[in-house]
């Protein structure tokens, strides 16, 4: 049943059962109510046998019942007390039943944690826009620290789970105890004094920031933003094991590498000293073994040499007879390289007696020779002569002049040079050049009567 039917039903005799009444009222509550964080004092509060929790939320002018179920609960960081000031993520609703209006809690936390938490997540965002969370910016721990510094409260607890995790894996290993209070006011500033200090007497090569765990208002120190750029500016690295496994604070971020707890710490920074022991005992026996290898190499190569070793008087000897040897094949090579050139020359020299050419017989020739050339050039130089006057002879004849001598005038047009070949080309007042047997002379036409062609 919906308002609407209560709506219709309202002017009329309509009888509604009551418990459909408070159905459409929680209904109605569950739609108009949003999932909020309402804040409050604890009162009256309650867990049931099957582990849900009962309880009131009030403040100065008014209360309401909440509920938790079990599914819940069991997620909670703490079970609140009588008084509290806590702050509840829930759904108004109704309980049908005794229609009693009540929160349906969905998560629990103490007053001010939400403000915390978002502080919190607006300094990480910052400094890691700022890019001081970047992995290439982190330092590689050292494998064999010389020193380690642990930056802690002198009273906690994580302090001597640190030392004894330190004494038990690496005694060999001194352990500097910076102390700095790790909560409460004024405690971020001594721890980053602190950091400052460890940095300065550069004595240790590694630090242990750590503390144990508590609430947000208890670690809140460790998410100090002075303190986080102390972390990422030192230049010794920095463990950070701060809390239980589940805490991270902006120091986690902030160090070089983060530990779920501080005894897990602890454990980073030291090298286990059985380890090292049994490692020290593998590279000794390997070296001995190595070392074994090598001198029965070189007494293999001792004995290889001895047997290569001859006596001096012995060696003499060899390289004597040798050296014999070596000037027996030296005379012998140079006789018979001188043999085989004699007898090459011979063989050259008579070659070349017989290919000796017979100078007087060629210059007779040559001369011949000569003498037939300069006669075929005497008849060539007549018949060129003969062709060439028989040319000039025609040339004569064609020529210009020769016309220009029986009569004849060459007509050019005085502007262009052109010859004039037609009597239509010529008009009154029109200049010409006119080339006689004797000369040439610049006419102007004064009259011009054209003729059609009838010959000479």
């Amino acid at each position: 049943m919906n308002s609407d039917r209560f709506s219709s039903a309202s002017g009329g005799d309509v009888v509604v059962p009551v418990s459909a009444l408070n159905r459409a009222i929680a209904s109605m509550l569950e739609r108009s109510f949003p999932l909020a964080w309402i804040s409050g004092e604890v009162s009256n509060f309650t867990r049931a046998a099957s582990g849900h929790w009962y309880f009131s939320i009030k403040d100065a002018q008014a209360q309401m019942r909440c509920v938790m179920f079990r599914g819940r609960a069991q997620y909670a960081e703490f079970t609140p007390r009588e008084g509290d000031r806590i702050e509840v993520r829930a759904l108004v609703t109704m309980y049908e039943p005794r229609g009693e209006v009540q929160l349906n809690v969905e998560a629990i936390r103490r007053t001010g944690q939400g403000r915390l938490f978002e502080a919190f997540l607006r300094l990480k965002a910052q400094l890691e826009a700022e890019g001081l969370f970047d992995p290439e910016h982190k330092r590689a721990l050292p494998t064999h620290p010389r020193a380690i510094g642990v930056i802690t409260s002198m009273q906690a607890a994580a302090l001597r789970d640190v030392l004894t995790t330190l004494a038990r894996r690496a005694p060999h290993v001194p352990v500097i105890v910076y102390p700095a209070p790790v909560q409460g006011a004024g405690s971020a500033e001594k721890l980053t004094a602190m950091l400052d200090a460890a940095n300065a007497r550069a004595e240790v090569d590694v630090i242990v920031l750590c503390r144990g765990g508590g609430s947000i208002e208890d670690l809140w120190s460790f998410n100090d933003e002075t303190l986080a750029r102390a972390i990422a500016a030192s230049a010794i690295p920095v463990v950070s094991g701060v809390g239980h496994e589940t805490d991270f604070t902006i120091a986690d971020f902030a160090a070089d590498v983060r530990a779920p707890t501080p005894t897990a710490a602890a454990e980073l920074v030291s090298p286990q000293r059985v380890l090292l022991l049994r490692e020290l005992d593998q590279r000794h026996a390997a070296l001995a073994r190595g070392f074994g290898r090598l001198m029965e190499r070189r007494a293999q190569q001792l004995d290889w040499l001895a047997r290569r070793l001859v006596s001096p008087g012995e060696r003499l000897a060899q390289q004597r007879t040798h050296l014999r040897q070596l000037a027996i094949r030296l005379a012998s090579a140079g006789s018979r390289a001188s043999a085989q050139a004699r007898a090459q020359f011979n063989v050259v020299q008579m070659r070349w007696q017989r290919m000796r050419p017979d100078a007087a017989a060629q210059r007779v020739q040559v001369e011949s020779l000569g003498r037939r050339l300069e006669a075929a050039f005497a008849r060539e130089r007549e018949r060129e002569t003969t062709r060439v006057a028989g040319l000039a002879a025609r040339l004569e004849v064609l020529s210009p002049q020769r016309t220009f001598e029986r009569g004849y005038a060459a007509l050019l047009d005085a502007q262009s040079g052109a010859a004039v070949r037609s009597p239509a080309s010529l008009k009154p007042g029109k200049r010409l050049t006119v080339h006689l047997a004797q000369g040439s002379a610049d006419v102007a036409l004064a009259d011009v009567q054209p003729r059609l062609s009838e010959g000479f």
